[in-house]
Parts: C-alpha cells; sequence; structure tokens
C-alpha cells in the first residue's frame, strides 16, 4: 500500500469518526507539500466544514490531531487555512523504499485477461513519399501512447492504416511511368519510399508548367487545372485502377512493395512498431457496403445525382459526403470501412486514433457515423489530437520537397550526438562500436524526448542543436544522468558492496524528498494513461533527474562510512536507475548503460 493510499484511509476514517460522514477514499487526494511550508503531503479539508460546523482551521486540527493519535505514519502536522500538511515519520520512508526496490516493473499494472482492449491507431501514411518530421511526432506519440497504455493495465493492438490507393498515388505511378527510365531501388541506390516521392515532387513540377502554359494561353487557374492533360492522365489511371486494370495494378504494386520496405526501415530506426497494418486498398469498399446499408436503414440519404449524404444537422454539424455521384468512396467512407475490419478482427472496448488537429471534424463526424452504424465504441472514440511540428525555418511542403524525411533526421541526430559528444570527451576510451551505439542512442534519444516533452495538443518548433544539450530538459541529460547511476551501482559491486539492513537510519531532508518523487511515479504513469499525455512521464523524468543530480553533488555514496545510510543511498540510486529507464521506455526511448 503506497503513502497516499495510507493517508487516505485514515482521513476518510477521521473524517467518520469525527463528523459521521461517509467518505470514499479514493475521493481524497493527497498532494505534494509546496517546498514552503513543513510537511510531505496535503489534504484539503474544505469539503468537511460544513458537517463539521467549524472553521476550516479547527477541522484541519481535529484531523490532525486523530491522524497523529491513531495513524503511526503521521509524526505531526501544521494547517494553513483550509490546508492540513502532514509531516510523515521518516523511517517510514525506509520502508516505502524497501517496497519500491523489491516491485518487480514497479510503476506499471500488469494487464489480466478481462483488462480493456484499446486500439492505438498510429503513422498513417501515404505511399507516395517517405515518412517526414511530421510522420515522426506521429509515430512516436503513437508508439508511447499505446506503451503507457498497457503499463495502466490495458491490453493494447497498435495498428496502422496506409493510404496506398487515390489520385496522389497515381502521380507518383504516372511519373515514374513517364520519366522514370525504368528507375528502380536497386538501379539508383536509393530507398523505395524515397525513390517514390521524388516521382511525386517531379509530377508537380510538370503539373505547375502545364497550368502556368495554359493560363498564358488565358485560362483561369481553375480552367488550367482542370484542362491539365496529365492531371487527366492521373484521373484515368485511377479510374483503370478502380476497374482492376492488370497493367495499372502491376506498376501500382511494384511501386508500393518498394515503399513499404522503406517504410520498414524507418519504423525500424524509429524503434516503432505494429500488431497489424490495415490497406486503404482493402478497406474503402467495405466502407462503401457499410455506407449502403446505411443507406437502405435510412441513417444516409441520397442525392438527385446519385451521391450519398448523412445529414448530421441534428447534432448542430452539417451534411456529410460519403459516395461520390460516380460512386467513388471518399475518406470517411474508408475510415468506416476500416472500423468494419477492425471490429471484426478484434473486440474493442476503445478506439484511438492518433491524428493531427486539422483532422478534429472529420473524427467528431467519424464518431457520429459510427455510432449510428452500431459500433459500440464509436461514441466514445478518442482523438488523440496533435499539433503540428516545425523546423525553425517553417513549413514544410510534400508537394514540392521542401519537408525533412525521417531518415536524414535521424541521420542528422545520430552525427550531433556523435559531434558533441565528442567534443565534450564522454566517447573517450570507447571501442568504434561502443560509440556508434552509444550516438544512436543518444541521437535518437534526444530527437524523441523534445518531440514528447511538448504537450501533445501544442504545435511546436523542433530544434535539432537545442535537442542533444546534455544539460536542461533534454533526452541526452537523462541518458547521461542514468549512465551515471549505473556507474555508481558497477563500483559498488566490483567492491563487493552489499546492501544492509537501513530501516532505523532517519533520512535527510533531501533523501525524503527523493524517495517521496519515486513514490509517485505510478500515479504520474496512471495520470498519463488518463490524460493520453506522453508530456506528464517526459517532465516527471526530467524533475527527478534533477533532484536526484543534488542529491549526488551533496552527499557521498560509496564513501559514506555508515554502512546503513550507504545502504540507504545505494538502495536510492538503484531504483531512481530503474524508474528512469521504464519511465523512458515508455516514451520508446533506450538508455545506455555506459556514456
Amino acid at each position: 500500500m503506497t503513502i497516499d493510499n495510507i493517508i487516505q484511509n485514515a482521513v476518510a476514517k477521521a473524517v467518520n469518526e469525527l463528523y459521521g460522514v461517509e467518505v470514499e477514499a479514493k475521493s481524497i487526494v493527497p498532494q505534494t507539500t509546496r517546498k514552503e511550508v513543513e510537511g510531505n503531503l496535503t489534504i484539503i479539508v474544505f469539503p468537511w466544514v460544513k458537517a463539521a460546523k467549524k472553521a476550516p482551521e479547527a477541522v484541519g486540527a481535529e484531523i490532525g490531531d486523530w491522524l497523529v493519535k491513531n495513524e503511526p505514519t503521521v509524526s505531526r502536522y501544521n494547517v494553513v487555512k483550509g490546508f492540513l500538511n502532514i509531516v510523515i515519520n521518516p523511517t517510514f520512508w525506509n520502508s516505502v523504499l524497501s517496497d519500491m526496490a523489491a516491485t518487480e516493473n514497479y510503476g506499471k499494472v500488469a494487464a489480466g485477461e478481462n483488462s480493456p482492449l484499446v486500439m492505438v491507431e498510429y503513422s498513417s501514411p501515404n505511399t507516395n513519399k517517405p515518412l517526414h518530421l511530421g510522420h515522426v511526432r506521429n509515430n512516436l506519440l503513437g508508439f508511447s501512447l499505446a506503451e503507457i497504455l498497457k503499463a495502466c493495465g490495458n491490453r493494447v493492438v497498435k495498428t496502422n492504416i496506409v493510404n496506398d490507393r487515390g489520385i496522389h498515388i497515381c502521380k507518383s505511378m504516372l511519373a515514374w511511368k513517364k520519366w522514370g527510365n525504368g528507375a528502380t531501388p536497386e538501379s539508383t541506390g536509393k530507398k523505395g519510399d524515397h525513390l517514390i516521392g521524388d516521382f511525386y515532387v517531379l509530377f508537380d513540377k510538370h503539373y505547375k508548367a502545364e497550368i502556368k502554359e495554359l493560363m498564358e494561353q488565358g485560362m483561369s487557374e481553375e480552367e488550367a487545372k482542370e484542362a491539365s492533360p496529365l492531371m487527366q492522365e492521373a484521373r484515368e489511371m485511377l479510374r483503370k485502377w478502380e476497374q482492376k486494370d492488370p497493367e495499372i495494378r502491376s506498376l501500382w504494386e511494384m511501386m508500393n512493395s518498394w515503399v513499404y520496405a522503406g517504410f520498414d526501415e524507418t519504423y525500424r530506426r524509429m524503434g516503432v512498431d505494429f500488431d497489424k497494418i490495415y490497406y486503404e486498398s482493402n478497406t474503402y469498399l467495405e466502407g462503401k457496403e457499410k455506407v449502403l446499408e446505411g443507406l437502405e436503414k435510412g441513417i444516409m440519404f441520397r442525392k438527385e445525382d446519385g451521391s450519398v449524404w448523412a445529414d448530421l444537422t441534428d447534432a448542430g454539424l452539417d451534411h456529410k459526403l460519403l459516395l461520390r455521384a460516380d460512386g467513388t468512396s471518399v475518406y470517411m467512407t474508408q475510415d468506416i470501412g476500416t472500423a468494419k475490419l477492425r471490429y471484426q478482427d478484434y473486440p474493442i472496448d476503445k478506439m484511438i486514433y492518433v491524428v493531427g488537429n486539422e483532422q478534429n471534424y472529420h473524427f467528431q463526424v467519424l464518431s457520429l457515423l459510427l455510432d449510428r452504424l452500431g459500433f459500440k465504441w464509436g461514441k466514445d472514440l478518442v482523438h488523440f489530437s496533435y499539433g503540428m511540428v516545425e523546423l525553425p525555418e517553417g513549413k514544410m511542403k510534400s508537394r514540392e520537397g521542401t519537408v525533412v524525411d525521417a531518415d536524414d533526421l535521424i541521420d542528422d541526430m545520430i552525427s550531433t550526438a556523435r559531434e558533441v559528444s565528442k567534443e565534450l570527451g564522454k566517447l573517450d576510451g570507447l571501442s568504434e562500436a561502443e560509440v556508434e551505439q552509444i550516438c544512436e542512442t543518444v541521437g535518437l534519444g534526444a530527437l524523441k524526448y523534445f518531440l514528447l516533452k511538448v504537450d501533445p495538443r501544442k504545435n511546436m518548433t523542433f530544434n535539432p542543436k537545442e535537442s542533444i544539450d546534455f544539460n536542461g530538459n533534454t533526452g541526452p541529460f537523462i541518458q547521461y544522468t542514468y549512465a551515471r547511476i549505473c556507474s555508481v551501482l558497477r563500483k559498488a559491486e566490483e567492491t563487493g558492496t552489499v546492501i544492509a539492513d537501513y530501516s532505523g537510519v532517519i533520512p535527510n531532508e533531501k533523501e525524503i524528498a527523493l524517495i517521496q518523487n519515486l513514490s509517485d511515479f505510478p500515479s504520474t504513469v496512471a495520470e498519463a494513461g488518463r490524460s493520453y499525455s506522453p508530456a506528464q512521464i517526459a517532465n516527471y523524468t526530467y524533475e527527478l533527474v534533477k533532484q536526484y543530480n543534488q542529491f549526488y553533488h551533496d552527499y557521498s555514496i560509496l564513501r559514506e562510512e555508515d554502512a546503513a545510510v550507504r545502504s540507504l543511498r545505494l538502495t536510492i540510486c538503484k531504483v531512481t536507475a530503474n524508474v528512469i529507464k521504464t519511465a523512458m521506455s515508455l516514451l520508446g526511448i533506450n538508455v545506455p548503460e555506459r556514456m
């Protein structure tokens, strides 16, 4: 039982005995006492003032007296207005520390057979271009969220929907056919996704030139776009694809296979994975079928031109197109089809879509439609809406080739990690293999931490140089602290130092604060799961590491002569290292034991 649980139960009992009020223990939320006030935990007493018919200060004092008399973990208290500040018996923190050290997978809750099944969708790439910086934030948020939800005791399925059909795919295919000269990843030495991305950019270049020429002949921009022979060819290619033309399908399969091989390599480097991948080319027909089923049931309606719509005005929204007049589907149709297949594959309790905030309206509509079509989790689906990520130079555009490819970004991060580490002398005495491993771990750790420490709902600017600082709120700072603790624990082992009984030691103020912070880890993980926020884990870890470094600076550990005190401090080191490693793993970040 945690110290929070002990105090919750004791206060509930006190309120019942003193004022005859039945209080649910879990409704009482102890908070860490402010630094300027004496105490470890603070309870707000205002909820019981009315029943007690006394001033808040008097109620606080009565509950405080009861706790000192009846709860052995409480040594004394003070009251500031309606805030009861409780001082925990110092030696009690030793047992808290021992429990944390002895708990396997401390901070995590194991899932059982009947635990909720949560599906998390992330990545959702198009097969006409490589993954870029925006995809990196999406993948890292999705993977981290899945790991956090697992740590909160859920069963989790990580899933991806690949947008492998549509006009954008045909643009790359047509450009390859016209100007590719049979180029392959092998003949060019390029990753498949990069090669196809080049043709997407090439299409746009020729398309813009055509529009310019047509406008010079007197057409408006809209007329020129409609008349563009290149765009007409791309649309014809899409029609042939939908009619399952063998030649077009063969080309599509070959080019997509190049892209998938490229994606797999990037996912591996990022350290993200999926339990199940769905493809739009398989789901859009399922969606059409479901929409037509909704039409039969009167959930949708058909307009005179043959198009199918949903009327959502009763929910404060508008009319939503689901099938065009020519029978072709839209993105919403595909999402309905994907939902149908997923529901067939898994008994989902909750569905979470990790998609940028520009799609907020789309998911409002999808939630309503799925609910009306009979998906039990439709109404409660979660759109994990995150902000856009930009570079200091500004926005990125795939069509114009101004995006930062994920692969190039990862290479740059590893290279920068090598430069910075070398300058600081952190690679001295290591073999080349160790250097490579550490630079990759630090470079990727810096990238992931920088993107995850920001509240996901906020737009952000990613600054590569700033992210690889070995001081401040960065991944490398946390990784270096972990390596430092590992060094202390290694030396203890090498010198044969054993952990002795420290139950009688009275920890000092900084040791108590550190132990209390470590004891907050499980509740931090739980809150990160409730609020879908990897940033809470990141910033908790940074604060813990800062606190540990101050402790490390102020007190001897291995040179401490009192064996019991030394054992207490070594156990603090051990638990801190364990919490850092677990917390960083929830962010998808590795921590090196040597740096």
